[in-house]
């Protein structure tokens, strides 16, 4: 088993956010209405980091954001919930080196997997994040390295993994991707069908972003 007190959540948010044109860090979450209407959620939940942190927490020994250039104007979030941050020093080489700084982190913390999600992809629900933890907790009794999300078809956030996965990330070369080693491990990862509409993941326009102000819930 694997035991959800060894988890490390994993944040990457080091992006440069070029075609949101702002940190999406730091976008509302929910997003407003199109009326303008202000989403139901706690001010707490007020951003895209902040909503992540919050959802991972209760499934987490701890939680490590890893920042680029943005990593001033976060950082009194990421204290203020409790997370704890690093810094890709060059994230210009690309997501794979923020997801390998966070690794390191993970492993120096003394944690022995993660829960790993950009900040681009809205948290799930705590009913999904449950489901995926309890999966987990058994996934190496049936020799999986990781468990994901799944929805009609889609594939989403967040990746759990454990130690034999880690190693595999962690010893590719900074310039890989990760997605093509999932895929070489493909028969060591299993999805879990989660109710969560997994469709917002990878917000990366205005657009998109405002999409999702659609579904968002007035205030009462």
């Amino acid at each position: 088993m694997q035991g959800s007190f060894g988890i490390c959540g994993v944040i990457l948010a080091a992006g440069e956010s070029s075609r949101m044109g702002t940190d999406k860090a730091l976008l509302l979450w929910p997003p407003p209405a199109p009326d303008g209407s202000e989403p139901a959620a706690a001010p707490s939940r007020r951003t895209l980091l902040s909503a992540a942190i919050l959802a991972l927490e209760p499934f987490t020994r701890m939680i490590v954001v890893v920042a680029g250039r943005n990593a001033d104007s976060i950082s009194n979030l990421v204290a203020t919930c409790g997370a704890y941050m690093v810094r890709n020093p060059d994230p210009t080489l690309g997501q794979f080196s923020s997801l390998q700084i966070g690794l390191h982190a993970a492993l120096e913390h003394g944690c022995e997997s993660a829960m790993i999600t950009p900040v681009d992809c809205p948290p799930l629900s705590a009913e999904s994040l449950r489901l995926l933890c309890s999966t987990f907790d058994y996934a190496d009794t049936r020799d999986f390295w990781a468990v994901a999300p799944e929805n009609g078809g889609k594939h989403g956030h967040p990746l759990l993994v454990n130690s034999s996965l880690i190693s595999e990330l962690l010893k590719a070369p900074v310039t890989s991707n990760a997605r093509e080693i999932l895929r070489t491990h493909a028969s060591h990862i299993e999805y879990v069908n989660v109710p969560d509409d997994l469709s917002p993941a990878g917000m990366n326009t205005p657009e998109e972003y405002t999409a999702q102000g659609e579904h968002s819930q007035p205030l009462t």
